[in-house]
């Protein structure tokens, strides 16, 4: 992705995290931003190193979705290969808060520090998920992963509107749908630890899904364009993918979707599924 010079200092720290390789000082330069933006300290602009957005470690191994294989839950392993995903998953959420702050010009000042917020809790996430699986004998970049978020951030780059419809609110608000079986496949196969930090990433996903709800809204607004309408074509245009069920209804009533809009993605689902027979 092309590197946007950054308007605000603040952006230009939130990029300069963007840009860091190593996970460990991602999350810690993720953390500073949010602190220096909660106790408002001076903003101090670093120098943003040069690179790749974003900045990732040599390993995991990026390939495709078809690539790689489910194992079960009763090996330690197993379980140790879901718990990499979603730390590779929240890794990505660390980048893409991270880009949406740093990268969109003319947008509100809280809009920026939303943004530094989730990416401070996403960065936390990452850091429940790496422990965990230390204490299964692995490190993030043991196994493979796949670059599906960040592929939409790419092609999301240049409209902010259709950031917030494509990610927040869609590819986001997914993990809202697969989060409570993955909690209670972890819990049956005796990993409390690990669906409790599930549980955890949950409760903050609602609140970030919110976000991206609340800013696709105020875009739509001063653009004057039909939520719903415009949503319908950003999937059609970016290729979003087609959402299936299950959904958690109640999680994404939380999050800030209307009726009439989960009655859409149901009744589509549904749908698909009778095309299917």
């Amino acid at each position: 992705m092309e590197l946007i010079p950054p308007r605000t200092a603040m952006q230009t720290r939130a990029l300069h995290a963007l840009c860091e390789r190593d996970p460990a000082q991602k999350v810690l330069l993720a953390k500073r931003l949010h602190a220096a933006v909660v106790e408002r300290l001076p903003d101090i602009e670093p120098a943003v190193a040069a690179g790749i957005i974003p900045g990732r470690p040599d390993r995991p191994l990026l390939v495709t979705p078809s690539a790689l294989k489910r194992r079960s839950l009763a090996s330690t392993e197993g379980r140790a290969v879901l718990i990499h995903a979603l730390a590779h998953i929240e890794f990505n959420a660390i980048n893409l808060a991270l880009d949406a702050a740093s990268r969109f010009v003319d947008v509100p000042k809280v809009f920026v520090t939303d943004w530094i917020r989730v990416a401070s809790e996403e960065a936390l996430h990452f850091e429940l998920l790496s422990a965990h699986l230390d204490e299964l004998g692995f490190q993030y970049g043991d196994f493979p992963a796949h670059d599906g978020l960040w592929e939409m951030a790419e092609r999301t780059q240049d409209d902010v509107l259709a950031r917030m419809a494509l990610v927040p609110r869609t590819l986001e608000a997914r993990g809202l749908d697969a989060s409570p079986a993955i909690r209670d496949k972890l819990r049956q196969a005796g990993d409390v630890s690990g669906a409790n930090i599930v549980q955890r990433i949950l409760d903050d996903e609602i609140g970030h899904v919110a976000i991206g709800n609340q800013w696709f809204r105020y875009f739509c607004a001063a653009r004057g364009v039909d939520p719903m309408k415009h949503f319908a074509e950003l999937c059609v245009t970016y290729r979003a993918p087609t959402l299936r069920s299950p959904f958690n209804v109640t999680a994404r009533q939380a999050a800030g979707f209307t009726p009439e809009e989960i009655a859409v993605v149901v009744a589509a689902d549904e749908a698909a599924r009778l095309g299917a027979r």
